[in-house]
């Protein structure tokens, strides 16, 4: 049923030392602090079904896309790269809507955007000044002394300098505004462009205000995304993946800090599971998993309305206080039919009880499937998190290697390589219970299930190899490097059956994905 038997894990024990990580290649640097192993993509560039293509952006690259925007829609209108750079603020980011909307009615457009253009069109790059004005006072703070630097955009709602300033660095540093600063005149709705906050902004209000600048760029943009590690700094492009395609595809990709995510959702790496199911998964978990042992454990349900009921008593006469329901707690039947042998119950086949057990059996059911799925994504996610400390402790292990063995650093590499597949795997099955627990039960389920059962004995067998003594490793580094490469296939072939499942519409599901 499993795509792949038993016996070819034998095949991975033919080769030599140097192929038995032809199918994929690793890179042990990758693995950092992030939450996994970075999954290489094969040197021919053929992606498998469960990898979509992605293009890793610094900050260089978003700015050097932005400026390549602004040049491009500034050489169709004929408007300077300050205007243009408005507009497209305006706009979100999208040239197209805003060819469209400005071809149809410019000065709408512009009077939106909250720019005024000068005497020869816009084409040129406004250049503002700091002036004193004689007799002027200040609006804001009423100084009027004399020589008072002051600054006014095309509106000419002219303030001093220092409140300008003030006012500025507060929409940017304390608002995070770069957007839609506008004059700070009553009534007025021009914005402040590039040149302007340049000449207000201090260096660090400046950088601060392109730095907001990028983050709208990415936020803006369907196909781009911020990779959420902390600290980071890169954007990934992803072209083939929309909101639509969700419920079809996984789209996980790797940052060059090592962190895996998914493009569509933002959370860690889920594959298999799709992004509606592992939201709901995550939902219910937080809901129900500190309270479904002790309700499974100490609680039974009201025959007629179903009600939650804890016994506080030592007598099994039962009370519902929702319905006012009388039942035995021992047989769930009436309890005018146990007249006054209730220390003896003897009526759990009797009819009166039999709807009611039914009943009470298919909620315990629900409540124990949740458990058997609950509890095996758990033991995964707690392996996961021993198996990175395990890593931690790698490094001494090699060391401890190149000492006794004899080894150099480069062939004491493979237990690092089975470290970082081994905490992969352990995160593929946490979520292939997840995707497990709404599958609707078909042959589908059962090849499923058997393709999850061969890579989680694959990955035990992994792990108790990896915790054997430094010495025995030395001995068996053949049978861990068959073992990590014999993990990694048994990965691939799980998410390549469930993703083609996906693409072909061949999964269905017990909960509704909306």
């Amino acid at each position: 049923m499993s795509d792949v038997s038993d016996d070819d894990y034998d095949d991975f024990e033919q080769g030599s030392d140097d192929d038995r990580f032809d199918d994929e290649s690793y890179d042990v640097s990758d693995y950092g602090d992030n939450d996994g192993f970075e999954d290489v993509q094969p040197e021919n560039n053929k992606l498998r079904p469960y990898e979509v293509p992605f293009e890793v952006l610094s900050i260089q690259d978003i700015q050097q896309r932005q400026n390549a925007q602004i040049d491009q829609v500034a050489g169709i209108l004929g408007l300077s790269k300050q205007h243009v750079t408005t507009l497209l603020l305006h706009y979100k980011w999208n040239s197209d809507k805003l060819l469209e909307k400005y071809t149809d009615d410019p000065e709408r457009v512009l009077g939106s955007a909250g720019i005024h253009l000068s005497e020869n069109g816009g084409i040129d790059d406004i250049m503002y000044e700091i002036k004193p004005v004689p007799g002027f006072m200040c609006d804001i703070c009423c100084d009027d002394s004399d020589g008072m630097e002051t600054f006014a955009i095309e509106c000419e709602h002219r303030f001093c300098l220092s409140c300008y300033k003030q006012y500025v660095s507060q929409k940017i540093m304390d608002e995070g505004e770069s957007r839609n600063i506008q004059c700070p005149g009553t009534p007025c709705s021009l914005v402040l462009n590039d040149s302007a906050v340049r000449l207000l902004a201090d260096d660090t209000v400046y950088a601060r205000y392109h730095t907001l600048l990028d983050r709208t760029f990415v936020l803006d943009h369907e196909h781009l995304r911020w990779c959420p590690a902390p600290n980071c700094e890169y954007a990934i492009k992803c072209d083939d993946v929309s909101m639509k395609d969700l419920n079809s595809i996984v789209p996980t990709v790797h940052c060059a800090c090592g962190h895996s995510f998914c493009f569509g959702c933002g959370l860690p790496d889920h594959q298999p599971c799709i992004c509606v199911l592992v939201k709901k998964w995550i939902k219910k978990c937080e809901d129900d998993s500190e309270t479904a042992n002790w309700i499974s454990a100490n609680t039974k349900e009201c025959p007629k309305c179903m009600a939650t009921i804890e016994k506080n008593g030592g007598c099994n006469h039962m009370t519902c206080r929702k319905c006012k329901h009388e039942f035995c707690w021992i047989c769930i039947g009436q309890w005018a039919e146990h007249g006054t042998s209730w220390y003896n119950c003897s009526r759990y086949d009797e009819k009166s009880g039999v709807e009611a057990r039914t009943n009470q059996a298919k909620s315990r059911a629900s409540l124990d499937r949740y458990l058997h799925y609950y509890n095996r994504y758990a033991n995964h996610e707690q392996s996961a998190r021993l198996d990175k400390e395990l890593y931690l402790r790698t490094e001494k292990k090699m060391t401890q290697l190149q000492s006794t063995s004899g080894m150099s650093w480069i062939e004491v590499q493979y237990l690092a390589q089975a470290s970082a597949v081994l905490q992969e795997c352990r995160r593929t099955l946490k979520f292939t219970y997840a995707f497990a627990f709404y599958l609707a039960r078909n042959n589908e389920t059962h090849i499923f299930e058997d393709n999850q059962k061969d890579l989680e004995m694959a990955v035990e067998h992994l792990s108790e190899l990896f915790e054997l003594p430094t010495q025995e490793l030395a001995t068996r580094k053949v049978e861990v490097m068959d073992r990590t490469a014999y993990c990694n296939k048994r990965r691939q072939l799980l998410l390549t059956d469930t993703a083609k499942g996906l693409q072909e519409g061949r999964w269905k599901y017990q909960s509704d994905l909306d």
